[in-house]
């Protein structure tokens, strides 16, 4: 509840007064741990679950830290749906990522494709951790028949964002790095040369989803929360925009020596536009 989606759902939460609001925090629960979840749960009593929670990063922490991503991630999503269970939680909503879907694919994707393949080498422990998150509530939906369900939003950015230069996401990290070489009078360095896609979908927006999905989306299938294909930008332009909002558009240098991870991932949203 307090990262960059939780804090979007926060900012629009009195849209829905007939409901109360838990916002949590691994400062009031350890959700790597079981016994703290499940006593965490037994005193919260949560008729409905929003599962933002997971250890994330940028591109270079996920290529370094493979095993923290995929071990971590892995058993803080079985205490979640295992104590959702065990606490008879009317429906879990869990936050997956397009970077689970096969590198090898014929794009654009769609929900269809989740499984068709293995991920791309840059994402690979968190991308499967994600996987079986999605395995895990199918099967809570099989065995027990479970109300859980996954959704899978393209790359978010907006307020209340993680700004590190090692661990932040795309748009934040790269808002910092301007920043930082503007302050400094020092070229503005990207990693990689700018070349891959990528769509962005604005994290209040991405709250108000979330909150359809909950409330209103009553399908047991995946759906992909994204923006249009058309809506794509390659990281080159993205930091043209960037360091323009900092007027230091003319020292910009893009550092081939770096990986670019996965070219695209164009996402179809045309399920979502069914509904929507």
């Amino acid at each position: 509840g307090t990262g960059l989606v939780g804090n979007a759902i926060k900012s629009i939460k009195d849209k829905y007064s007939e409901h109360t609001f838990i916002f949590s925090s691994r400062l009031k629960c350890d959700l790597i741990n079981y016994s703290d979840t499940y006593k965490y749960f037994s005193e919260i009593k949560p008729d409905y679950i929003i599962h933002l929670a997971s250890i994330v990063g940028g591109l270079f922490k996920n290529m370094s830290h493979k095993v923290d991503m995929f071990d971590l991630n892995m058993r803080l999503n079985m205490n979640v749906l295992r104590c959702a269970h065990e606490h008879k939680v009317k429906k879990v909503v869990s936050c997956l990522s397009t970077c689970v879907f096969p590198d090898n694919v014929d794009y654009p994707i769609n929900e269809s494709m989740l499984h068709n393949g293995e991920p791309h080498d840059s994402n690979y422990g968190y991308a499967y951790s994600k996987r079986m998150l999605d395995v895990q509530s199918k099967l809570y939906r099989q065995q027990y028949n479970d109300n859980f369900i996954c959704v899978i939003p393209t790359n978010i950015y907006g307020e209340h964002d993680n700004y590190s230069l090692e661990n932040g996401h795309v748009i934040p990290a790269l808002i910092h790095q301007c920043y930082l070489a503007k302050k400094e009078n020092r070229p503005f360095i990207v990693k990689g040369s700018g070349e891959p896609l990528r769509q962005f979908i604005y994290s209040k927006d991405l709250a108000e989803l979330m909150m359809w999905s909950l409330l209103e989306y009553n399908k047991w299938d995946n759906i992909i929360l994204s923006v249009g294909e058309k809506d794509e930008i390659s990281i080159k332009d993205l930091a043209i925009t960037i360091s323009k909002a900092f007027d230091y558009e003319d020292n910009i240098i893009f550092d081939t020596q770096y990986s670019n991870g996965q070219h695209k991932k164009t996402a179809n949203n045309s399920l979502l536009l069914k509904y929507k």
